[in-house]
């Protein structure tokens, strides 16, 4: 008998210490569940930025070292196809509204336009080096892609401005240096252009095609950010410090610093569940995701850091398909693959 009791006690007293010696990673691992892998043979070196069809239920992957657009099918899980002939793919945009896809390609200065369904090659847009990110406005549809800086010799980035239904480039917009990342409002009126190497955040008006105001970020390198338009709140990952910081998109005033992982290469927002996931680990041995809660007006708390994989930096967050997907590069042992996270609540 009273070995049974004593037996019973140990056990409360376990269940009891669970919560109290529950970590992040813990955490982190039940607020996002990796439920898939899916493998992409014959891929080598660092992957870069992701889109998806939706309704075809397809992501597009930038091999920037392999030179190829990586196609997944989403629904079976497999890698089903690789388009060649780029030199340092970086940029991929799927307008579903006009059946194309969009690749910028930074050592040719081209961005190339696909037919969407068929990945048909329709037109090539000559740039100037160093395209990188793009981003789509559709009430009157047009493509901005960011390029110029020192991959151009130049002193000053720009942005181009693509008439998505002709592909045909129609302007350009100036800022300080290369562009690292594009954000535009739901209205398409506010464009904010984040420079890495400026170590700046410069906001164009569109209808004037003209930078507005320029704001300096306080951490160095500024690569990747994420928008919530509501509250007016700019999430930004920066890699020296490795910090998530929040920023007023209104005046630039920063509100919150957090620590996040290294080797930072993507940053998106979660509206449903109000959550930030930050990824990181490129060119690094391991890689990692970082996730932050927001708890209303400006109180964020870190709340997971989920373990991927080596060199693993970035990623995409599809909110229709409430699905996050982190780019593993290939290693000595693992081929090149997507790992597919389910948020949970």
């Amino acid at each position: 008998m009273k070995q049974s009791r004593g037996s019973w006690l140990v056990s409360i007293l376990v269940l009891l210490s669970v919560p109290r010696t529950a970590n992040s990673q813990d955490t982190g691992e039940q607020i996002l569940r990796l439920v898939q892998t899916i493998s992409m043979p014959n891929v080598k070196g660092r992957l870069d930025h992701m889109d998806v069809d939706v309704k075809g239920r397809r992501l597009f992957v930038a091999g920037l070292e392999n030179g190829t657009l990586e196609v997944v099918d989403l629904e079976s899980g497999k890698w089903i196809r690789s388009l060649s002939g780029f030199k340092k793919p970086q940029g991929v945009l799927y307008v579903e509204q006009l059946n194309k896809l969009f690749v910028a390609s930074g050592d040719d200065a081209m961005l190339r336009v696909f037919r969407g369904d068929t990945l048909d090659l329709l037109d090539s847009i000559q740039l100037e080096p160093g395209p990188n990110r793009v981003a789509y406005e559709p009430h009157i549809k047009l493509v901005y892609v960011g390029y110029g800086g020192k991959d151009a010799g130049k002193d000053y980035g720009e942005i181009g401005i693509i008439d998505a239904r002709n592909d045909k480039r129609i302007g350009d917009i100036k800022v300080a240096a290369h562009p690292s990342e594009l954000l535009l409002d739901e209205a398409g009126t506010t464009l904010f252009v984040f420079s890495s190497i400026a170590n700046k955040l410069q906001v164009v008006d569109t209808s004037k095609r003209q930078v507005v105001s320029t704001w300096k970020v306080s951490s160095e390198r500024p690569g990747d950010a994420a928008f919530e338009e509501p509250t007016s709140r700019l999430f930004i990952g920066t890699r020296t410090p490795p910090e998530m910081i929040v920023m007023d998109s209104q005046s630039g005033k920063e509100l919150t610093h957090l620590p996040t992982a290294e080797g930072m290469d993507g940053v998106y927002f979660d509206n449903r569940r109000k959550r930030i996931y930050v990824s990181g680990g490129r060119e690094l041995p391991a890689g990692f995701v970082y996730v932050y809660q927001q708890k209303g007006g400006d109180h964020y708390d870190s709340v997971g850091k989920i373990a991927t994989r080596a060199g693993a930096g970035t990623s995409f967050w599809s909110s229709p398909l409430d699905r996050y997907y982190v780019a593993a590069p290939a290693n000595g042992t693992q081929d090149a693959a997507i790992l597919v996270y389910a948020p949970w609540e």
